[in-house]
C-alpha cells in the first residue's frame, strides 16, 4: 500500500504540474487571441493544451484513485470513460501538434512559394479541421467503449492488460486489429506530414541563417521576424513530442516482447505517455516572449 500511495502521489503532483502550465497556456492564449491580431496559432496552442489538460485529467484520477487505495470506486462505466477520453486525447494531440507544424510552415515560407497557397484567410478556418480531428479520433477510439472493465467485474484471469484499475478484454480479434490498423495509419499520416513541415521548416530555417550571416558580414543590420522565432519554437516543441512518442512506443513493444508485467517499466511508460502533456507548456512559455511576460 505504501509503494502505490508513492507512486500515486509522485504521479498526482507532476500531472497536477502540468495542468497548471497548461491552464496558464490556455487562458494566455485565448486572452492574446481576444486582441486585434487573431493568428490561427493561437487557436492551435489553445486546443493543443485544452487536450493536454484531457490527457491529464483522464489519466490523474484513475491513477489517484488506484494509488490510494480506491480503484474500485471506479465502474465499468468509470473505466470506460477515463480510458476513451486519455485515447481521445492522445490521438488530438498528434493531430493538433502536426496542424501547428504544418501552419508554421506555411507562415513562414516565401511568398512565391506553393506552401503559401495554403494559407488561411481567417484564423477562424483553422475550427473545421479541428473539429475534424475529434470526430476521426472519437471514431477510431471507439472499440474501447466494449472492451474495457473495471477490476472488480472480472477475475484476473481473464484480463489480457493491466492497468491497474482497468482492464483490456479483447472479444472480437478482426474488430481489434482494425482499430489497431488505424490507430497506426492516423499516427503515420500525421508524422509523417509533421516530418515534411518541419524539414521544410529547417531547410527555411537555413537558408535565413545564412542570410543573416551574410549580413552581419556586409556590417549590415537585420532582425529577425517573429514569424522565424516562432518556427523555432514549433520545431523543439515538435522534436519533444517525436521523443516522447517514440521512446514510449519503442519501451511497449520492448515490454510486449520481453519484460511482460514488469511493474517498473510499466511505470516509466506510464510517464512517457503523459511527458508531452505535462512538459510542452513550459517549453512555450520561455520561448514565448507574451507568455514570459505573462508568467513574470
Amino acid at each position: 500500500m505504501s509503494l502505490r500511495f508513492f507512486k500515486g502521489t509522485v504521479f498526482l503532483s507532476m500531472s497536477a504540474f502540468g495542468i497548471l502550465g497548461n491552464i496558464f497556456i490556455l487562458f494566455t492564449y485565448m486572452h492574446m487571441f481576444k486582441g486585434n491580431k487573431k493568428k490561427s496559432v493561437y487557436l492551435l496552442f489553445i486546443h493543443l493544451a485544452f487536450t493536454n489538460i484531457l490527457m491529464l485529467f483522464s489519466k490523474v484520477i484513475p491513477k489517484m484513485l488506484a494509488g490510494f487505495g480506491g480503484e474500485n470506486f471506479l465502474e465499468d462505466i468509470g473505466c470506460m470513460v477515463f480510458v476513451y477520453l486519455e485515447r481521445v486525447a492522445r490521438g488530438l494531440s498528434i493531430c493538433t501538434s502536426t496542424l501547428l507544424t504544418l501552419v508554421q510552415a506555411i507562415t513562414i515560407s516565401p511568398r512565391d512559394s506553393a506552401w503559401k497557397k495554403l494559407k488561411l484567410q481567417s484564423a477562424w478556418h483553422i475550427l473545421p479541421p479541428l473539429l475534424l480531428f475529434w470526430i476521426l479520433n472519437s471514431f477510431i477510439s471507439m472499440n474501447l467503449l466494449y472492451h474495457i472493465k473495471n477490476i472488480k467485474s472480472l477475475n484476473i484471469s481473464q484480463s489480457t492488460q493491466s492497468d491497474q484499475y482497468c482492464y483490456f478484454v479483447p472479444d472480437n480479434l478482426l474488430m481489434r486489429w482494425v482499430f489497431l490498423a488505424l490507430m497506426v495509419l492516423r499516427d503515420a499520416g500525421f508524422q509523417g506530414i509533421m516530418g515534411v513541415a518541419s524539414g521544410y521548416m529547417v531547410f527555411l530555417l537555413h537558408k535565413h541563417h545564412q542570410r543573416v550571416l551574410y549580413l552581419h558580414t556586409s556590417k549590415l543590420l537585420y532582425k529577425t521576424s517573429p514569424e522565424m522565432k516562432a518556427a523555432h519554437d514549433v520545431l523543439f516543441l515538435m522534436l519533444c513530442f517525436l521523443f516522447f512518442y517514440w521512446t514510449e512506443c519503442i519501451l511497449s513493444l520492448f515490454l510486449y516482447a520481453f519484460l511482460e508485467n514488469n511493474s517498473i517499466m510499466e511505470n516509466i511508460q506510464e510517464y512517457l505517455r503523459v511527458g508531452y502533456a505535462i512538459l510542452s507548456p513550459f517549453i512555450l512559455i520561455p520561448k514565448d516572449r507574451n507568455l514570459a511576460e505573462c508568467w513574470h
